[in-house]
């Protein structure tokens, strides 16, 4: 196996999906240089792992299969080694997206991805606020209620509420926009896009992953 320098850990996944540059330089802004990758033998040297993502779910599954990152995302996720999922790759973690009928996503969390319902506008697009519990260490000098960037026509539905961490309202509506537990955390937005907000983000899971600490809570506190 190649091997990784440690500082350079911070991996992110390239399965083809666009926006990787911009998350490589949110990294760098923390101060670690991180190793963008589209070899998925790298992911077991990983400190920290980031699956970012643009698109379709049918897209990025597909994709996802081809590099032979499935089982790779999986197995570290079961490691309990720190990991961040942005956007679609928030969205692929749960059992099942219906964006374009019906497809199997990685099973990591319980649920489905849904289309925002009828008579709203798609995708929701551009700056909105997010709920969250300001105490969290993930969410540090992030005030409840900052903006982020959104692009999305579908959105998660977890099987279990305890994960949802922080919620957005959209045109009377509220959806889960952050999502996790101990090691993983993922978010609907796109942190890199979300200005001094999203950079803080960035700098506090690579923070939390360096100490090893626990990125989510166990339980919601936010959205309750």
């Amino acid at each position: 196996m190649a091997e990784v320098n440690s500082d350079r850990a911070v991996v992110i996944v390239d399965y083809g999906a666009g926006n990787l540059r911009s998350v490589a330089r949110a990294v760098a802004h923390a101060g670690y240089e991180p190793l963008i990758t589209a070899r998925p033998e790298l992911i077991e040297d990983a400190w920290s792992l980031i699956v970012p993502g643009v698109g379709a779910a049918e897209d990025t599954m597909t994709n996802l299969t081809a590099g032979g990152f499935v089982e790779p995302i999986r197995d570290y996720i079961t490691s309990g080694r720190p990991f961040l999922g942005v956007c679609m790759g928030m969205q692929a973690l749960f059992d099942l997206s219906e964006e374009g009928g019906q497809h199997e996503c990685l099973g990591v969390l319980t649920g489905k991805i849904v289309r925002f319902p009828e008579g709203l506008i798609v995708p929701h697009m551009g700056w909105n606020t997010v709920h969250i519990d300001p105490a969290q260490p993930v969410f540090e000098g992030i005030p409840d209620d900052g903006y982020f960037y959104f692009v999305h026509s579908y959105h998660a539905e977890p099987n279990d509420p305890t994960i949802v961490i922080g919620t957005t309202e959209y045109d009377g509506g509220r959806f889960p926009s952050v999502v996790g537990h101990d090691n993983m955390i993922a978010t609907q937005f796109h942190p890199e896009k979300s200005g001094s907000n999203g950079l803080r983000f960035y700098a506090n899971f690579i923070r939390l992953a360096r100490e090893r600490g626990s990125i989510a809570p166990e339980r919601a506190a936010a959205g309750a």
